[in-house]
């Protein structure tokens, strides 16, 4: 039994999307699917120009397996393009990070997921403040917890 896939994180909410050649029905299209941690990483590394290692740490995968992922999405992708078949986004083995907040007033620390669609809190939800600001992650030991 192979062990279970680890969990990448994807930083960019996970909508379900369909990108087809125009004028053409998708009933008549070969459909290929790109998983979400694959178009994550495609965005991190060509889109952002980040450093393969750099991409890896913010999945938290390892680098060869960034390269792994990379390339299946690549092939997907040309393959669509190529073939003039619709790439449908989904699924996939990922997590959404959440944003650590705190208010410099109270005290009150709380958390956002990252792409809840709630974007930056104006005010501390537990005094009405205004000066909170984001919660520093200690970099490996929060990191590795997803």
């Amino acid at each position: 039994m192979p062990r279970p896939r680890k969990h990448r994180r994807v930083w960019h909410e996970p909508l379900p999307a369909i990108f087809k050649p125009v004028g053409v029905p998708l009933r008549h299209l070969q459909t290929i699917t790109l998983l979400h941690e694959e178009l994550e990483a495609l965005r991190l590394t060509d889109l952002e120009e980040r450093y393969q290692e750099d991409a890896a740490e913010q999945m938290g995968v390892s680098r060869s397996t960034l390269q792994r992922i990379l390339t299946e999405a690549r092939r997907k992708v040309t393959q669509a393009l190529v073939e003039e078949a619709a790439l449908h986004i989904e699924g996939g083995t990922f997590r959404v990070p959440t944003v650590r907040w705190q208010c410099d007033e109270c005290g009150h620390r709380w958390e956002i997921e990252h792409g809840s669609g709630q974007g930056t809190p104006a005010r501390c939800p537990t005094c009405g403040s205004a000066t909170i600001r984001l919660r520093r992650m200690r970099r490996k030991k929060d990191l590795r917890g997803f």
